[in-house]
């Protein structure tokens, strides 16, 4: 017996396809923030990546952050959830404490920096510098959408 799941193949629509990154907004006990300059783009942004089948979301954000930092976290709360409206990815972002490690570069990372605030806004394109800003607030999770550079209107 055939069983379909999906009304979207019965339509004749097709289901888009997503993909999940997660990211720890490290925050150290100063205020400082992790933050890495990546090796493919040379752009500064949070530690992060795509998240694995078989992990939960807190277990990705750790697991990034110390392949691309050398930093183990502790996982706090998530802070916000961003998609990227060009490509389709959905980033769960998740504030985090340094609980050991020593900072090191890795493939994924030209370089590792502790940032201020003031210098995440600064050396940040908006929508991954709104990622860290959000995740120093004590608001309930944000939810925003961006293009890749910039947020914009949800529509």
């Amino acid at each position: 017996m055939l069983i379909r799941m999906s009304t979207a193949a019965q339509s004749g629509r097709s289901t888009p396809l997503h993909s999940v990154s997660v990211a720890g907004a490290v925050v150290r006990h100063d205020g400082r923030v992790l933050a890495i300059r990546r090796a493919d783009n040379g752009h500064w942004e949070l530690p992060g990546g795509v998240l694995e089948i078989d992990e939960t979301p807190e277990d990705g954000a750790r697991r990034e952050v110390l392949e691309e930092t050398g930093i183990e976290v502790s996982v706090d709360r998530l802070t916000g959830v961003y998609k990227n409206m060009a490509r389709g990815i959905v980033a769960l972002v998740f504030r985090c404490r340094p609980v050991g490690g020593t900072e090191r570069v890795s493939g994924e990372s030209a370089a590792v920096s502790w940032l201020t605030p003031e210098e995440v806004a600064a050396t940040m394109a908006e929508a991954y510098a709104v990622r860290l800003l959000d995740a120093l607030s004590d608001d309930t999770p944000h939810v925003r959408v961006h293009d890749g550079r910039r947020l914009v209107t949800a529509g």
